[in-house]
């Protein structure tokens, strides 16, 4: 058993952006054809909140778009700035709360794609978000969401493992559900990183909350914020030409919202 530390897994960029980075490619397509399918502007300037490391800023901003984005962990922040430097691009990331920011200059386009969105614990921080995003759109602009929503017809996944190599760095994940406060409507989760180099080896010991939300109550949160309307649903095999329809049993959606 390798030592223990207990942290959070946002402490550590350089691990996090390894984990969360195999579907970068087809997740950087998918925003591409979103924003070519279903903006009503030209996407020009893109943001990005709770941005983490930027691996999709990172990609965007190298294809000629101006990117931008805010996160609370300064870690994260510093750990995208370097890279946008790296590519000689803008370091236009800055330290900010998801549910609470302005924009000095609107965007046409905006994306959240890994359940970030569900940190937000209370209904009036998950509203203030989307209001603040509303303001930060300009009209017919998007904001591309992706979360894991509790099914109503069949048990919700309880836990999942996975892996991620670079170089002679391993990352192993495993995360698993401890349940659900359901007073606060927030799951607790537990979360093991195991890090192995040719020189180290440690497990991050780390636990989060999320928010629930079954598909209704999604949907009325999005109807407290009249500026924003769902466009079109997609899962999470990022397949343009393949909308979803959402039933009891569906959990990965892509909701693309768009300003009216």
């Amino acid at each position: 058993m390798p030592p223990e530390v207990a942290a959070s897994i946002y402490d550590y960029p350089k691990y996090y952006d390894l984990l969360f980075g195999s579907d970068v490619a087809a997740e950087f397509r998918f925003l591409q054809a979103c924003f070519s399918k279903h903006a009503g502007c030209p996407v020009k300037r893109v943001f990005e909140p709770a941005c983490g490391t930027g691996r999709l800023l990172i990609k965007l901003g190298k294809s000629g778009l101006e990117v931008a984005g805010n996160d609370l962990n300064p870690k994260a922040v510093d750990f995208c700035n370097e890279r946008l430097r790296k590519f000689h691009l803008p370091e236009t990331v800055e330290v900010g709360d998801m549910a609470d920011f302005r924009v000095r200059k609107k965007f046409d386009a905006s994306f959240n794609m890994i359940n970030s969105f569900r940190h937000l614990a209370t209904e009036t921080l998950a509203r203030a978000h989307l209001e603040c995003m509303s303001k930060a759109l300009n009209k017919g602009g998007l904001y591309v969401l992706g979360i894991h929503l509790e099914p109503t017809a069949c048990p919700p996944m309880q836990e999942e493992s996975w892996t991620a190599r670079r170089g002679n760095l391993v990352v192993n994940s495993h995360m698993w559900s401890k349940g659900i406060d359901r007073r606060k409507r927030l799951e607790h989760l537990g979360l093991h990183i195991d890090v192995f180099t040719p020189t180290k080896r440690m497990r991050i010991v780390d636990h989060m909350e999320y928010r629930t939300y079954k598909h209704a109550q999604f949907l009325s949160l999005v109807k407290s914020v009249p500026q924003l309307e769902i466009a079109e649903t997609y899962d999470f095999s990022y397949n343009i030409r393949k909308p979803c329809a959402i039933d009891g049993a569906t959990e990965d959606v892509v909701f693309v919202l768009k300003k009216k």
